[in-house]
């Protein structure tokens, strides 16, 4: 051990625990996370669509000899989760990973926006690499979720003595998405499932969620979604040099400009913590495309704007106006409206509560020195919904496959879709530690711990 437990306020594990530990770091092989991926890329779980992995997951932890159940939010969507049970005296600690892709892997849904073609990461299928497993979802969040899988295996296996309960929790809907354009339900991501979850009794004292990047985070940015309308003239290309001319759509191309040039602005004042808050325009809709000949009276732009903890939506709508205005004393004419269409708040954890300092001091041990603090984030994930709900949490995962690792370029996608067997060790081998070093303690102790 080294002296980064002292650094993060944590003593050395004692005999016990580290054998406990031990033990359970034994039933973490290769060959079974390489066996607990594939199974989960196979399954196709777009947003919407988690039942059958869910499924897939609940059955795989019993018979592991977890308790596990499938929880189901309607007939196509489902979260899962698995419970080892203590003796009551201890607290409950929650490890947590999403289990829905980003995009869907069929060429309906996703092409052109994804690209050209679907490549083979991009499609629910493993392909195996040495140590590299490709497909949709293989790192973010089907590689992270195998890691709790095995993480919670492993401690079954083990037999440690529990005093508070471990649950494994897998929940639907944890990408940033409303619902795709199937099924009935609107509220479909942006942590449906973790909601879901927490309303229906899955709560805990602490959480863990396991989501990319090899650091312990302790906040997180939230977001705000505004619908930008820029209206203009409704009129046909055959009229042009004699009425009216005010093309919305050459309109909102300019509003989209001055707002890329405003994310700079805000994303530098609202940097603290580890966050670096940052916007974009990422949709654009107007006019008919079946009719060219005319310009359309409105368009409508979407932008996503992430806020830090330190900034609530209401005062993001209103910085964000502000904004709007100052573009329109640039573009003289211009008709520009703004709603916020949808808003979740960024969220922290206080460093020195329990979960922070465990799992600092897990991450110093695995990597026998203090624990390096990763900024400029501007990713949102279930754990404002978790920390919104007043459950402490933390988040930890594995780092993005390098180039230098895979045989082809990493871009974003194939960071997304990529995942090293290894990083998944190291990654579950921390998720074991953190559990191990609460769910043995009393609630008086961690309490202590915190005063």
């Amino acid at each position: 051990m080294t002296a980064a437990h002292e650094l993060a306020g944590l003593s050395r594990l004692d005999d016990r625990r580290q054998a406990w530990v031990e033990d359970a770091w034994r039933h973490i092989t290769g060959d079974r996370l390489r066996e607990l991926i594939t199974g989960l890329v196979d399954i196709p779980s777009p947003t919407g669509d988690e039942a059958p992995i869910a499924e897939h997951i609940a059955e795989t932890l019993t018979a592991s000899g977890c308790r596990a159940a499938l929880q189901p939010l309607d007939d196509r969507q489902a979260n899962a989760w698995a419970r080892l049970d203590g003796d009551g005296t201890g607290p409950d600690l929650m490890l947590y990973a999403p289990i829905d892709t980003l995009t869907v892997g069929e060429e309906s849904e996703d092409l052109p926006w994804i690209g050209p073609e679907l490549r083979d990461d991009m499609r629910p299928r493993a392909t195996v690499f040495e140590d590299l497993v490709v497909g949709l979802g293989a790192s973010n969040p089907k590689g992270h979720a195998a890691c709790v899988m095995m993480a919670a295996e492993a401690i079954a296996q083990a037999g440690i003595p529990l005093t508070g309960d471990l649950v494994a929790a897998f929940g639907a809907g944890g990408m940033p998405t409303n619902a795709r354009p199937v099924g009935s339900r609107r509220n479909t991501g942006q942590g449906a499932g973790c909601s879901f979850l927490l309303e229906q009794g899955l709560w805990t004292d602490y959480a863990v969620i396991a989501k990319p990047g090899w650091t312990v985070s302790w906040d997180e940015v939230g977001l705000v979604w505004f619908e930008v309308t820029v209206r203009g003239t409704h009129t046909y290309v055959g009229s042009r040099h004699r009425l009216p001319y005010d093309n919305a759509i050459a309109r909102a191309g300019e509003v989209a400009r001055h707002l890329e040039e405003w994310f700079v602005e805000y994303a530098d004042r609202h940097t603290g913590g580890t966050v670096a808050p940052q916007g974009i325009v990422s949709s654009v809709r107007g006019g008919w495309p079946r009719m060219a000949a005319v310009t359309p009276a409105a368009c409508t732009l979407m932008v996503d704007l992430r806020i830090s903890p330190d900034t609530t939506p209401m005062r993001a709508k209103r910085e964000f106006g502000a904004a709007l205005d100052a573009i329109r004393d640039k573009l003289p004419g211009l008709d520009v409206t703004a709603e916020m269409v949808l808003a979740i708040a960024g969220t922290r954890t206080d460093q020195d509560n329990w979960i922070c300092r465990s799992a600092m001091a897990s991450w110093a041990a695995l990597e026998g020195r203090e624990h390096e603090v990763i900024r400029g984030n501007s990713g949102a994930t279930d754990a404002n919904i978790l920390r919104g709900r007043g459950i402490p949490t933390v988040r930890v995962g594995m780092p993005k496959v390098s180039d230098a690792e895979a045989p082809f370029e990493i871009d974003f996608a194939r960071g997304m879709n990529t995942v090293s067997v290894r990083a998944m060790e190291k990654l579950t081998r921390h998720l074991i530690r953190t559990a191990v070093d609460t769910v043995t303690r009393s609630r008086a102790e961690l309490e202590g711990a915190a005063a």
